[in-house]
């Protein structure tokens, strides 16, 4: 439910005129129009500053509620507040697609965090891409690995599927000793390459 439009122009105590903002949550809107006076939150391409609540992030990414506060207490996003109610700028919002995609990727939270840092210093873009580059190699040096044990896990599973196969057509089932030793060998010549 959107907040009855207010006047095009607000004043501060400074007489600088700025825009309200419109938000979806009830009295919202009033509360960043009085942070943003404040000089609290400074707006975006002169005069755009969103918020978000945490219904809102909640439903866009498909996460919990209880996940922005796990991410809130481990210092990875920092919410205001007003009240009880957590109100999400833009740079949380930002900071939650990172962590995301960063989890789906199978970074830990401190690599994660190590990266969301890059982002606050000074030396930012170029010490990020560096510290990412080197993530994101280490990173597909483990997927390769875990890509070997998925392949060899498949080939035993479809190994053991004719064995028992061959063995409910009456033929002689072959021993487990010589199941996993036709293993060990490629298993390991792959791993050296």
């Amino acid at each position: 439910m959107r907040c009855a439009p207010r006047p095009n122009k607000l004043e501060n105590d400074a007489g600088e005129k700025h825009a309200p903002a419109f938000f979806y949550a009830k009295g919202v809107d009033v509360y960043v129009t009085e942070l943003r006076s404040l000089g609290v939150i400074k707006t975006l391409r002169g005069n755009m500053t969103r918020i978000y609540t945490i219904r809102q992030l909640t439903k866009e990414f498909s996460v919990t509620a209880r996940t922005l506060r796990f991410y809130e207490d481990e210092k990875l996003i920092a919410p205001t507040r007003r009240g009880q109610t957590r109100l999400y700028s833009i740079r949380d919002r930002a900071r939650i697609i990172l962590i995301l995609r960063g989890r789906r990727l199978g970074f830990s939270l401190k690599d994660i965090r190590e990266v969301l840092d890059m982002y606050d210093s000074k030396d930012g873009e170029h010490a990020q891409m560096v510290h990412t580059r080197k993530k994101f190699e280490e990173r597909i040096h483990v997927l390769e690995r875990q890509k070997l044990d998925i392949d060899q896990a498949l080939r035993q599973l479809r190994d053991g599927v004719r064995d028992i196969d061959a063995a409910l057509e009456g033929k002689p089932p072959t021993p487990w000793t010589q199941f996993f030793e036709r293993e060990l060998v490629p298993a390991t010549a792959q791993v050296k390459n």
